[in-house]
């Protein structure tokens, strides 16, 4: 069929480009209909099955000081600590495998030969972990450039675990009330040495208070058990530190913290100390010109109730809690690792933590 006027090819034109539009509409009205149906806004898409990343393994080579703990879990980490990606184990058949190995000065330090003849993954991180101070530790040469990271109670460490904290209290925690006390002053030791400088205070101190002394280097260690009943029912116990260096508070201060008794510290000056505790939550030997100073101290505060509830204030939005040794430690040392990459060597270990 021919046409006679160029106005009919471009009637033809116009109808087919109508009629694909149309089309097109349709197939997008479609499209849109199924994907409200999936229940969004969006195309379906390809599901992408990502790989999961590797957990940084971590050897934990001797257990410090005997404390041994079932790893049965690879969780343990993230269970105890919110710490996710790490596993940690005490199989020294992994050694070739891990990421990391913790090694506890106490148990090396005289067998150090052994470590330095050893074959090592050239990727591998070797940790030297301590929580003794210098005074209690045994010096070794050949530990410079032995290893690459610190873990310790100091600061400067490369990863720094104290043996507690101040943190704030939980908003649906009870509100705190002062255990009831049936006794002035308490110590428990088992570490004794006339040398020590806690011990020639003490000398001094118990000439003028009642001090009721406990463990090891009087009668007997006591259990768990005894030990917090013991510090529960006490006004005052002695935090007195068997060596003093900066940094160094033990345990010895935050159990009794966390339970409810004013702590009496000898250690680092008191500013060590309000770097990491409020001011008014402790007392300090060096407040006073003397042990008989501190001693008319303690017993004006026993007769004073309300002064003595000042020393509780700060238990209206904090609290404190103990490291869970050696776990904590051993978990924040496979984070370190897993989130710094980077090769390191301590050269002079022994210039940093005894000199």
């Amino acid at each position: 069929m021919k046409f006679e006027h160029p106005v009919g090819y471009q009637l033809i034109i116009l109808v087919l480009f109508t009629l694909l539009c149309l089309e097109g509409l349709v197939y997008l009205l479609y499209m849109s209909s199924r994907s409200l149906h999936l229940g969004n806004n969006e195309m379906p898409k390809c599901n992408i099955v990502k790989k999961e990343e590797e957990d940084t393994v971590v050897l934990i080579w001797s257990w410090p000081f005997g404390h041994w703990h079932n790893l049965g879990t690879h969780k343990l980490c993230s269970k105890l600590f919110n710490i996710m990606g790490c596993r940690l184990t005490d199989d020294r058949g992994e050694y070739d495998k891990v990421h990391g190995v913790i090694f506890h000065h106490r148990d090396i330090y005289d067998n150090v030969f052994e470590l330095l003849g050893m074959r090592r993954p050239p990727l591998q991180k070797w940790v030297w972990m301590n929580m003794e101070s210098p005074r209690n530790s045994e010096r070794q040469a050949e530990f410079d450039g032995l290893f690459n990271l610190t873990a310790s109670y100091r600061r400067d460490s490369d990863i720094w675990v104290p043996y507690g904290r101040i943190i704030e209290a939980s908003k649906e925690g009870k509100t705190f009330k002062i255990p009831l006390k049936d006794k002035l002053v308490c110590w428990i030791v088992n570490n004794w040495d006339v040398q020590f400088k806690r011990v020639q205070y003490f000398e001094e101190l118990r000439k003028h208070i009642q001090i009721d002394i406990y463990g090891g280097a009087f009668e007997r260690k006591l259990s768990q058990k005894e030990y917090f009943r013991i510090l529960l029912s006490c006004k005052f116990y002695l935090s007195f530190e068997n060596s003093i260096y900066k940094d160094y508070f033990t345990e010895k201060l935050f159990n009794p913290m966390k339970v409810g008794t004013v702590p009496v510290v000898l250690g680092p000056p008191r500013e060590n100390y309000e770097e990491f505790l409020p001011a008014d939550s402790f007392i300090h030997v060096d407040d006073f010109e003397s042990p008989q100073e501190l001693a008319e101290h303690l017993k004006f505060l026993d007769q004073k109730q309300e002064a003595y509830e000042e020393y509780f204030t700060w238990r209206q939005h904090l609290t404190a809690e103990v490291t869970y040794f050696p776990l904590e430690q051993a978990c924040r040392i496979c984070d370190h690792i897993k989130r710094h990459k980077g090769y390191s060597v301590f050269t002079n270990l022994n210039k940093w933590y005894w000199d």
